[in-house]
């Protein structure tokens, strides 16, 4: 029962992220992309000599990303940290606590093409992570507003519904009531049977105080060579991350996912990566490593 509530939310989360972006492709996308790209691309800062830059040999080149302390200290730390070894993570096979490099061996296990590759999975499922979970940096605090009462529209709705109705799921709750909402979310395409209640009956319904909020201006945005922390809700990060390889970049993602940084030489091989053939759950057939993460500061 659990496995299938789960798939539901996904398909869900799917549907509700795709509702953002049916936009026809614009001409830019049939543009030749660059080999290299800096954060002059779009709204994010200029670039910063002093900032660290992680090099990432992978098995078909070298990635070069510049990391953002000062958009996001916590998660550039925790990546920094994960990458040399400095930082303590557990072994998922034997509950070991360890420091040694996370990074090295590891592979995309996840790659979509005019969209992202994603990897930093010790098991290499997407299902991984250091043992650990931290907050996101992804909003200018105070910027934000919170969702109380009625839900007056389809993005107040998705914001309920990654922050209430996927961590619940998630962690094993049950509700058929919250399973019926979803299957009319479905069926309707629309988060609309969402908005039929207000935040805090679905609050009652899990028996737990919620915090939702909305709006709010993003640190950075989901820009074409952004790299991102991938989640699994709000405040789930934890190793994995993606690089974002779509040209108009995910503007959906803005405020959900912490931007830490931005490649800046081998865009050309991220785009590599997003061509090979996958199989199913957009898992690579053959592997493509991550051979090793090198800090230079």
């Amino acid at each position: 029962m659990r496995m299938i509530q789960v798939m539901l939310a996904m398909v869900l989360l799917t549907l509700f992220s795709c509702s953002k972006t049916d936009n026809a492709k614009s001409a830019e996308n049939e543009k030749k992309m660059e080999n290299e790209v800096t954060k002059t691309d779009g709204d994010n800062k200029m670039s910063d000599s002093k900032n660290p830059v992680a090099i990432m040999e992978t098995s078909m080149g070298t990635i070069k990303i510049e990391l953002w302390p000062e958009v996001a200290p916590k998660t550039v730390e925790n990546f920094i940290g994960l990458s040399e070894g400095t930082k303590e993570w557990t072994v998922p096979d034997n509950g070991e606590k360890v420091k040694k490099p996370f990074y090295d061996g590891l592979i995309f296990h996840r790659v979509i093409k005019d969209f992202m590759i994603q990897g930093g999975c010790p098991i290499g499922n997407g299902t991984g992570g250091p043992g650990y979970k931290f907050e996101d940096e992804t909003m200018i605090e105070g910027s934000q507003r919170k969702i109380t009462g009625k839900i007056e529209n389809e993005q107040d709705a998705f914001e309920v519904y990654q922050q209430v109705f996927m961590p619940f799921i998630q962690s094993g709750g049950q509700s058929d009531e919250l399973m019926t909402i979803l299957t009319e979310c479905q069926k309707a395409q629309s988060g609309k049977p969402i908005m039929e209640h207000e935040v805090e009956y679905y609050a009652k319904l899990i028996g737990k105080e919620i915090n939702v909020m909305s709006g709010g201006t993003p640190r950075a945005k989901n820009e074409f060579g952004c790299i991102s922390m991938a989640n699994s809700g709000p405040n789930t990060n934890g190793s994995q991350f993606f690089i974002i390889t779509k040209k108009d970049g995910t503007p959906w993602l803005d405020g959900k996912h912490t931007v830490f940084g931005k490649v800046i030489e081998g865009i050309d091989v991220a785009l590599k990566i997003q061509d090979v053939a996958t199989s199913q759950g957009d898992k690579p057939v053959e592997d493509v490593k991550i051979i090793s993460v090198k800090i230079q500061k």
